[in-house]
């Protein structure tokens, strides 16, 4: 993704990325970073080949925005995660193995130990609302609380949150690769899934690992 200072040509570069990624296509999913007291979103309707930095959204958090594009259907979405958690950045995508899994409306258990990489024991899943709708906003943010870094959207898609784009988008590609696993692990029977007790494992090494 770009080194830039500009946020608007990062968030070209990170809807480039997340078709590259195979998190997106056409001109499904969007994303946004915090900026000021508001945000920048990703337009709606403009495929991501096509997207110029002129043309990323600002906008408050009540839905009001500057300039003749008009903001991705799902900005609410962004805009209520970014008032009840810290997130610096936002990415709504639609990846294959993750929709798969969204359509049988149900969360992510914890077969991998990874999944507690999220913030907690499970990935949950949103229980399903219209797209583009204060309701659907709402469903994401009663089950991500500030607990999770991202969430299932029931028979949607899924949400992760970052510091920055380059985090979310990681989350995002990460979930994916997850949800694949779990997949078929599922063709092959009933997953073993780890216990509360080696969970408690797992989130105190989470809490000293990497570059701290």
């Amino acid at each position: 993704m770009s080194t830039f200072s500009d946020p608007r040509v990062a968030l070209v570069d990170a809807t480039l990325k997340s078709v590259e990624l195979r998190l997106n296509s056409g001109t499904a999913g969007n994303l946004s970073l915090r900026h000021g007291e508001g945000m920048l979103i990703t337009p709606t309707g403009i495929p991501p080949h096509a997207l110029d930095p002129e043309q990323i959204v600002e906008m408050d958090f009540a839905g009001n925005w500057q300039g003749r594009w008009k903001p991705s259907s799902e900005w609410a979405i962004h805009a209520r995660l970014y008032q009840t958690t810290s997130a610096g950045a936002v990415v709504h995508a639609h990846p294959d193995n993750c929709v798969a899994l969204a359509a049988l409306r149900r969360p992510m258990p914890p077969f991998h130990y990874m999944i507690a990489s999220f913030g907690g024991d499970i990935v949950p899943c949103a229980p399903y609302a219209c797209f583009g709708t204060p309701a659907l906003a709402e469903t994401v943010i009663a089950v991500m609380g500030t607990t999770y870094s991202a969430c299932l959207m029931a028979s949607h898609g899924i949400v992760t949150t970052g510091a920055d784009l380059t985090t979310a988008l990681m989350r995002a590609e990460k979930l994916e690769m997850l949800a694949r696993q779990y997949l078929l692990a599922c063709a092959g029977g009933e997953p073993v899934l780890l216990t509360p007790e080696e969970l408690v494992e797992v989130h105190g090494r989470y809490g000293s690992y990497g570059q701290q």
